[in-house]
């Protein structure tokens, strides 16, 4: 229970900080806590919701959220997430599992080999 609570402790930093906490939540669920990949996808979407609104919340009283950027933004992720769900539905979750760890993958060789500007 321990592992757990520090999963979502670093996921809670990780995502405030726009830096994919989903991520790690999702490793902790389907590695080390043994859930199938569409449970954890779940788990991780609902546990994000009262993480994010802390996150708006404080980010706006920064004064650090262009609004106007957003609204494309969002909008085009609802559309997204409508498909995203639709296709999740239909794959295997070993197919969903080696999906992700593919996009990991790719993620953290672009972030190792690629120099900040």
């Amino acid at each position: 229970m321990i592992y757990a609570i520090f999963a979502a402790i670093a996921s809670g930093i990780l995502g405030a900080m726009g830096m994919g906490g989903g991520g790690i939540l999702m490793i902790y669920l389907t590695v080390f806590a043994g859930l199938e990949q569409s449970l954890a996808q779940g788990i991780n979407l609902l546990f994000f919701i009262p993480s994010a609104i802390i996150a708006i919340l404080i980010y706006t009283k920064k004064k650090m959220i262009d609004y106007k950027t957003v609204i494309p933004f969002a909008l085009s992720g609802v559309a997204g997430a409508l498909l995203g769900s639709y296709i999740s539905g239909l794959l295997k979750n070993d197919i969903l599992s080696i999906i992700f760890g593919v996009f990991l993958l790719v993620i953290g060789l672009r972030e190792l080999f690629t120099r900040a500007k």
